[in-house]
């Protein structure tokens, strides 16, 4: 067993400890976290020592965008100009300098921190580089289609590919998931609902509320969602507009449940959030995105004040910077600044890990939790709240990992 002591040890579920340790066992996992230097530790010196983050949402298969689709003011603006972008470059999702993209993507993840990744995915070509990488992560294969003649077997053909990956290996689950209300058909969101139901690990995520939009479209079937769908030939007279709000829509279809990662919510109204609440889902933020996109920061302060599950998520890099999800903390602090800083890290950590699943694992720093374990260093004045300098930004060079055998080993333990 190994044991490392430091400045601090933040736990998650429970209070930062100053000048506490934790200890390793030869497994890779937790044996012991607490206050004090016991005679035999290595002493780290001036770090905080935390859990993965979770980034909770994202794109890894549209790295290769980032810089291509410039910021705008209207979302369905942005996004017509991802679609043409992408297939003006994409014309193999699977092309090396695709995958090269994704790959430097998880290196970028990796190396600010997170240990724990949830990927929607149109072609699963990511789940194989996860899995490489050994960074554990729930993908989600993104189905799409609002106007659909063989729903069922359009599911099958989805469920066919994901079983030929393994619905579980080397720490990455998969599973189906649609993409939003206004690019999938009621009878598809439950075709997907009830694969999910009937495998393993039944966790599922959309967009949901991003743009006002998709607000209108979901109320009135008018709008710029309707004019693409009519462009792309796939509009159906058959679909009625509910005159709901889209969570509304996706409740009362019974898709949203407490597995469940409803991600974006920018439009969200008290109404909708306490649907949400009352469900138990969770809701993944990326306020970086939202901006970038031109749906507008998200109401977060909101969020939390309604007492829904909130995690984090960066998007794409085809509408955000960079992968650190440290980054996406200081953006949250900027525009909540009423939310503790306790909430912030336990909705990058914790909530994140519970939400995927993967919280027997992940998300706090505990007897028998995998010591998959950052450290962060400190500057050389002390600092007296760790949780509130955690989420002012935190940049990869004073970022690693403590993989229970060295201090500085980027990458940590996968037993």
């Amino acid at each position: 067993m190994l044991t490392f002591s430091a400045q601090w040890i933040v736990p998650i579920s429970s209070r930062p400890i100053e000048q506490g340790f934790v200890s390793v066992d030869s497994d890779g996992r937790i044996r012991a976290v607490g206050p004090g230097t016991p005679p035999h530790a290595t002493a780290l010196g001036d770090v905080a020592i935390l859990p993965a983050l979770v980034n909770a949402h994202t794109h890894l298969e549209l790295s290769f965008l980032k810089d291509h689709v410039p910021p705008s003011e209207s979302f369905n603006d942005w996004v017509t100009t991802l679609m043409r972008v992408r297939r003006s470059i994409a014309v193999d999702p699977h092309a090396p300098e695709i995958l090269d993209d994704a790959r430097g993507a998880i290196e970028q993840a990796r190396a600010t921190g997170t240990g724990l990744i949830g990927d929607v995915s149109n072609t699963l070509a990511t789940v194989d580089l996860l899995r490489q990488a050994h960074m554990a992560a729930h993908v989600f294969f993104e189905q799409t289609g609002f106007n659909l003649v063989d729903v069922s077997a359009k599911v099958r053909s989805a469920r066919a590919t994901v079983d030929t990956m393994g619905v579980d290996r080397d720490g990455v689950r998969i599973s189906l998931a649609p993409h939003a209300p206004y690019s999938v058909s009621p009878a598809l969101f439950a075709a997907i609902r009830r694969d999910v139901d009937e495998h393993p690990h039944p966790v599922t995520t959309v967009h949901l509320g991003e743009s006002a939009q998709e607000v209108e479209f979901v109320r009135s079937g008018t709008g710029p969602p309707r004019v693409m769908l009519e462009k792309l030939g796939v509009w159906t007279d058959t679909w009625t507009p509910p005159g709901v709000s889209p969570v509304a829509y996706l409740s009362d279809l019974g898709f949203i449940d407490r597995r469940t990662l409803v991600v974006h919510g920018v439009q969200f109204t008290s109404d909708d959030l306490a649907r949400i609440k009352a469900i138990g889902a969770t809701l993944v933020s990326c306020p970086r995105s939202n901006v970038y996109v031109g749906a507008g920061s998200p109401p977060l302060e909101s969020f939390y004040d309604a007492g829904v599950s909130v995690a984090f998520g960066t998007d794409s890099l085809a509408s955000v910077a960079d992968l650190n999800v440290f980054n996406e903390l200081a953006e949250a602090r900027r525009i909540a600044p009423r939310v503790s800083a306790r909430r912030l890290l336990e909705s990058a950590t914790l909530v994140g890990a519970r939400s995927l699943g993967f919280d027997g694992d992940y998300g706090s720093l505990g007897p028998g939790k995998r010591a998959a374990l950052v450290i962060v260093q400190l500057p050389q004045r002390r600092v007296s709240d760790v949780e509130e300098y955690l989420v002012g930004g935190i940049e990869p060079s004073v970022i690693a990992w403590l993989d229970g055998s060295t201090p500085n080993s980027q990458f940590p333990t996968r037993k």
